[in-house]
This record gives structure tokens, C-alpha cells and sequence, in this order.
């Protein structure tokens, strides 16, 4: 297989680790590359991520963050598995110490597990995909925001809040579980709306069918942001319009055998 290492730099263990997971795998007789950053640490050469990038495994030593970083930054999705490096990582499914083990006993046809992701469009233009989530929140502290929502062009609701959280089932258990979400299944396929901090009681959650399209409208004078799994912010203004749909290309994770509520009952015990 070919496989490329992606890790975080800002601690010296990962890095470590890159190297010497990296060293394991060749000795296995796979072809492994760096990415950029981490290639720069290490004095390899580096490959870029998102210019005609081809591997068979991405694998990634980090947090969630991690992850997350790395998923945006592909223009087409690679299979990929996490290494836990962070505090909790509901998406990094292997510990420090089954990281060998694990990965030595990996071959192709690779089992997958497909996550479902949303793309967002804000008034006509894309600005990418997210597997967690997309949230709007205001960027003045204390002050409260408009918003109509419109699934397949009909109104379902307007409510005033801080924010809105349009999440995935794998995005359930990250902002939007905090925010008084559900956890969803993450084989099921469907689109979450998470009002944070509503002024009204009776504006709830939304599980909606991934089939739709959603649409919201920001109906107000308040400055806001846009932020993309955490990773990407916009500016947005009065009247902003965000249309978000189930993506095409789902993220796909190397299923190395862990249920998915066993491991969100052994993460969330680390919380």
C-alpha cells in the first residue's frame, strides 16, 4: 500500500511517533510519504494533500482537530484512520498503544466505514464541506441573531438565538452534543439543527432526512461568522443565505472493529 503520515507538530511525541510508525510500515513493505508539515520536522519529502494526491491509507497521529484538518483538505477523499494523540478524539479510533498492532495487521480491500458530510453554499458560493459541522454564531458577545429555517423551501421555524449548529450524526457528538443535542448513530444518514442558547423554550432540535435540502436565512442587522468544523470561518452580514445538502463524497475511516457505542461510552467517560 502506499500511505501517508499526517501528524500534529506541536508536541514532540506525535512527531516521534510519525517517525517511527513510518520506519514499522516500510520494513511491511508499503511505500509511506509525509505530509507537508510533518515531513518538514523530519527532513523527508514532502507531498501536498490537496494537488492530484493519491494513497491508498492516510494515517493520522492528532485529535479530532487533526482529523478534521486533514479530511478538508483532500479534494478527494482517501480512506483514513486516527491515531489518538489529543484529549478525547471521537474520531481517532486507536490508542497509543494498539497503534502497531493495528496497523500491521491492515491490508487492501481496506474495510471502510463512510461517514456522511455536508456541503455548504452561502449566498450562491460554495465554501467547501464539513463532517462535524457548520455553525453560525454571532461575533458579538450577548447579542442575539434572527433565523428562518426552510427545508426544501418551505418554513419550518424562524426562532432568535446565538447561534445554529447544522450538523452530521458523526458531528452529533462534538459541538452539538455540548449544545444539547442528540447522539445520533453515525451509520445513519441525516442533518441536525442545534439552536444554541434559543431565547424561546420551544425551539428544539431538528433531525432532518439527508434527502433534503435545508436552508437558512440569517434575519438580522448583527455582525456573524460562519465557522466550518472549526477549521474555516467567514464573515457573514444581514440577510445572509446558506444552502446545505448531503455531500457527495462521504469521509471514509478504516473500520478497525469498534462498535460505534462502545466507543462513544469509553470517550465519554474521559469527559
Amino acid at each position: 500500500m502506499k500511505i501517508c503520515i499526517v501528524s500534529r507538530i506541536d508536541y514532540k511525541e506525535p512527531v516521534e511517533l510519525a517517525q517511527s510508525i513510518g520506519w514499522m510500515l516500510r520494513d511491511l513493505g508499503h511505500e509511506v510519504v509525509y505530509e507537508q508539515s510533518v515531513a518538514a520536522e523530519l527532513g523527508y519529502t514532502p507531498v501536498s494533500l490537496s494537488e492530484d494526491f493519491s494513497a491508498d491509507l492516510i494515517v493520522v497521529l492528532g485529535g479530532d482537530g487533526s482529523v478534521l484538518r486533514t479530511i478538508r483538505m483532500l479534494d478527494r477523499q482517501v480512506p483514513v484512520v486516527g491515531i489518538n494523540q489529543g484529549q478525547v478524539g471521537f474520531l481517532t479510533d486507536i490508542e497509543r498503544d494498539k497503534a502497531e498492532e493495528i496497523l500491521s495487521s491492515l491490508s487492501l480491500p481496506l474495510p471502510l466505514d463512510p461517514r456522511m458530510r455536508i456541503s455548504i453554499e452561502y449566498n450562491g458560493r460554495s465554501v467547501g464541506s464539513a463532517l462535524n459541522e457548520a455553525v453560525i454564531v454571532t461575533s458579538r458577545p450577548a447579542k442575539i441573531l434572527k433565523f428562518e429555517v426552510f427545508i426544501n423551501g418551505k418554513q419550518i421555524d424562524e426562532f432568535r438565538a446565538d447561534g445554529l449548529i447544522i450538523g452530521t450524526p458523526t458531528g452529533s457528538t462534538a459541538y452539538a452534543m455540548s449544545a444539547g443535542g442528540p447522539i445520533v448513530d453515525s451509520t445513519i444518514e441525516a442533518m441536525l439543527l442545534v439552536p444554541l442558547a434559543p431565547y424561546m423554550l420551544s425551539s428544539r432540535p431538528y433531525l432532518i432526512n439527508s434527502k433534503s435540502e435545508v436552508e437558512i436565512r440569517l434575519v438580522s442587522v448583527k455582525p456573524a461568522l460562519l465557522v466550518i468544523d472549526g477549521q474555516d470561518q467567514y464573515e457573514i452580514g444581514e440577510n445572509a443565505r446558506l444552502l446545505i445538502r448531503k455531500s457527495s463524497q462521504p469521509a471514509l475511516f478504516v473500520d478497525v472493529g469498534r462498535g460505534f457505542f462502545d466507543k462513544v461510552e469509553q470517550k465519554l467517560r474521559l469527559l
